[in-house]
């Protein structure tokens, strides 16, 4: 049986000795294992269903010449092969399932992925923290303790941090989707769980990913609003966003709850989305940056908005998408002006 030697460096977690060392992705491949939750009765099963669309993400990430720095969390379960701790080192077999995957399990399948596309990726070096005989409850600990506590961040944050918008024709793209995907999994937003991905199942989801990319990314670019008005970071243009939409969605429940209603709710489509927020940068955002105030209450006080007298889907239905973006746009504009003087002799000169 092929073993090697690795280098480590201990720590204790939960009082649990955990080994840390650089292995290649070969050799993790080689032992790792996942045992899933509900599925597998072994113990230390607590992993979660594999998403394939993640896997594939992951996959093209690491075919793009990346990889990762945190490492690989695994328990080693094979009683009958146990590692050989030495002073400086640990002995281990690299063939069979041996070690199930407590944390990177992701990871590890997009790394499969890669590695067939790419065998060369196996020779890459990754880093593993390795627990020995965890049983479900150690393994639960460190699990929970991952997933409930750290949220992975957004790509795009590089561009806040590093500032090199300005160089990647991509950033409007990744910018986009990062807080589209926000939108779609923070309880606060109006489009929670709302957004339709790219091979999701039929009823899951209500407006198109590509929707909402295509109607936000050119307003992220060098020269659009969001730079224009100096708004550059991702939780200000998150924040200012979801406000736009909160505010929106809270008028049209005042009316029949017509948010709610896929056959009436105007912005899940195309036209109605756009149009929303082609009015949101170009007419709001520069009103509330002049006021400093870009509160859901403020946008409200300014967009006027009347429950009885709301713009809905059947409003454009028949228009071609130009049409019916610049109705949904000029509806805006309409409630906007409201309180804006209709002659010259109204104002002082």
């Amino acid at each position: 049986m092929r073993s090697e030697d690795f280098k480590y460096i201990t720590t204790k977690f939960f009082d649990n000795d955990i080994y840390t060392f650089p292995m290649t992705v070969d050799d993790l491949l080689d032992i790792q294992y996942v045992a899933s939750r509900g599925k597998s009765t072994e113990q230390g099963a607590v992993q979660r269903i594999l998403n394939k669309r993640r896997i594939s993400q992951i996959r093209d990430f690491i075919l793009e010449g990346n990889s990762f720095v945190n490492t690989f969390i695994l328990n080693w379960t094979d009683t009958d092969n146990p590692p050989k701790i030495k002073k400086e080192t640990l002995n281990l077999p690299l063939q069979g399932r041996r070690a199930q995957i407590l944390d990177g399990q992701h990871r590890i399948a997009g790394m499969q992925e890669a590695v067939n596309k790419n065998p060369q990726i196996g020779k890459i070096e990754v880093l593993v923290s390795l627990c020995i005989g965890l049983n479900t409850q150690e393994a639960a600990k460190i699990f929970l303790n991952i997933n409930s506590e750290q949220k992975p961040v957004p790509k795009s944050l590089i561009y806040d941090l590093f500032g090199e918008a300005v160089d990647d024709k991509e950033h409007a793209i990744i910018r986009a989707t990062d807080i589209i995907e926000y939108l779609n999994s923070s309880d606060e937003s109006p489009y929670y769980q709302a957004v339709k991905y790219p091979g999701a199942p039929r009823n899951i989801g209500l407006i198109d990913l590509a929707i909402m990319v295509n109607a936000m990314k050119p307003h992220f670019e060098k020269d659009a609003v969001f730079s224009r008005l100096k708004l550059y970071e991702i939780e200000v243009q998150k924040k200012i966003i979801t406000n736009f939409y909160s505010a929106i969605k809270s008028i049209y429940n005042k009316s029949n709850k017509i948010w709610s209603r896929k056959t009436e709710n105007p912005f899940i489509k195309a036209a109605g989305f756009s149009g929303a927020f082609e009015f949101l940068t170009e007419t709001l955002m520069p009103r509330c940056q002049t006021d400093k105030n870009f509160t859901t209450d403020h946008m409200l006080k300014l967009m006027k908005l009347d429950p009885d007298d709301l713009i809905t889907t059947s409003d454009f239905r028949t228009l071609d998408g130009k049409t019916a973006r610049k109705n949904v746009k000029n509806f805006f504009n309409d409630c906007f002006l409201k309180d804006i003087p209709t002659s010259t002799d109204d104002y002082e000169f």
